[in-house]
């Protein structure tokens, strides 16, 4: 048919993810810490990723409040404002994604997991993502996700 791009999914069916880097919060505040030996790194991850970026909505509020406490009110506003421009996309969490969060909290209890990382974790397998933006490799190479033998871990 002429002016047509292919087959049009059903109107009903789920939207095509869009492939997303999700980012743990140690990337941001290493991101703003010009003295952070990880500075560099993750500045040019970020700025390569620009328009890819996704993070859960637990790891934007860490995120939003740790740069309150250490860069004050303009550092969190700079990194809200990447939210509301849609720079940064805030995943929510689904209620299947909690259940995940939970099971992957009491699984790894002797790691001491924490939500954050957690929610990164349920929100890569939900999305299929296989890559994750952290500094925290220690955590994220035990886990093993549900959905690939392993993350790949950035940078």
């Amino acid at each position: 048919m002429p002016g047509s791009s292919g087959p049009r999914p059903p109107p009903d069916a789920p939207p095509e993810p869009r492939l997303v880097l999700l980012v743990d919060t140690n990337i941001w505040l290493a991101d703003g810490d010009r003295r952070s030996a990880h500075h560099h790194a993750c500045a040019q991850l970020l700025a390569d990723h620009l328009g890819e970026l996704a993070a859960p909505v637990p790891v934007i509020a860490e995120t939003a409040w740790l740069l309150l406490d250490r860069g004050g009110p303009a550092a969190q506003s700079a990194f809200l404002a990447l939210v509301t421009t849609g720079r940064l996309d805030a995943v929510d969490l689904t209620a299947a994604d909690w259940d995940r969060v939970l099971e992957l909290v009491e699984t790894y209890a002797d790691l001491a997991l924490d939500v954050i990382y957690a929610s990164l974790i349920a929100v890569a397998e939900r999305l299929g993502q296989r890559t994750i933006a952290t500094l925290n490799h220690r955590d994220f190479a035990v886990v093993r996700p549900a959905h690939c033998d392993a993350f790949a871990l950035v940078p």
